[in-house]
């Protein structure tokens, strides 16, 4: 498994693939960072008149409705129906999902369009499966991922998508009843804004390339993990780790990575 994700991982730095994001207002600069570190190609492009072009010519999209209003959300839906047209992979980042009704209906709306990945935490995937639940706390999770498997499992059912439940262990699950555990990364992410937000993004690059969607998404949610376990040792607080996650993402090298990864197959 090891050099297979490698692998994953030099194919993006190869083929550089175009990735067209709507995401939100806060992580925008973050997310395009780390594409770039990665070898991808970001553009966050929202603009109603040039979406179908977009992702037209994109190798995949990410939508994340971390920041919606009224105007993003039409870019969104067409976003979603042009790229399921096309055949275009894309993820969902249902950040916030179960926070108000407004949300809720609009993720709805974009599930009919059949996301390749879902990438969120456990309270969100509960949401966005419609377990009843009060467990949301704005984008923070208040539940583990495993509270979530079998509402990630009615999704996978449902519409066919890789579901990406993340936490202290990302569980990873297809309609091949394969499930997958990638157990690393550092408790300090969680106070660096938008780091969940940068795993879809990147799951958005390893689609774009990868055939094998669910590879894909573990070789993504490895690569950060990772590079979030070897910054934290240079890094004196979240500030540092920011930035040397970027520079990470950037000079893995296959000694580093081969040597962090912790995936298990469930």
């Amino acid at each position: 498994m090891e050099r297979t994700l490698w692998n994953h991982i030099q194919s993006i730095k190869k083929q550089s693939p175009l990735i067209h994001n709507i995401t939100n207002y806060v992580v925008m600069n973050n997310t395009a960072n780390a594409l770039l570190a990665v070898g991808a190609s970001p553009v966050m492009a929202h603009a109603k008149s040039e979406i179908k072009d977009m992702v037209n010519i994109a190798d995949a999209v990410l939508i994340n409705i971390g920041t919606l209003d009224e105007y993003w959300v039409e870019s969104m839906l067409i976003t979603a129906k042009t790229a399921h047209t096309l055949n275009t992979p894309w993820v969902l980042d249902p950040v916030g999902a179960g926070a108000t009704p407004y949300r809720d209906d609009i993720l709805q709306k974009l599930l009919q369009y059949r996301p390749t990945v879902i990438r969120g935490n456990a309270s969100e995937i509960l949401a966005l499966a419609e377990f009843n639940t009060t467990t949301t706390k704005g984008v923070d999770s208040t539940v583990l991922s495993n509270d979530a498997v079998q509402a990630a499992l009615d999704l996978v059912n449902k519409y066919g998508t890789v579901i990406c439940i993340s936490g202290a262990t990302d569980i990873i699950l297809n309609s091949s009843r394969q499930t997958y555990f990638v157990k690393n990364g550092h408790s300090m992410m969680t106070k660096v804004t938008g780091m969940g937000c940068t795993a879809s993004a990147l799951i958005a690059a390893f689609i774009a390339v990868i055939e094998d969607k669910t590879a894909a998404t573990m070789a993504a949610m490895a690569l950060l993990g990772i590079a979030g376990e070897l910054s934290e040792r240079q890094s004196t607080g979240p500030g540092s780790l920011q930035t040397n996650i970027l520079d990470k993402l950037y000079a893995i090298s296959e000694t580093e990575f081969n040597g962090q990864l912790n995936v298990l197959k469930g």
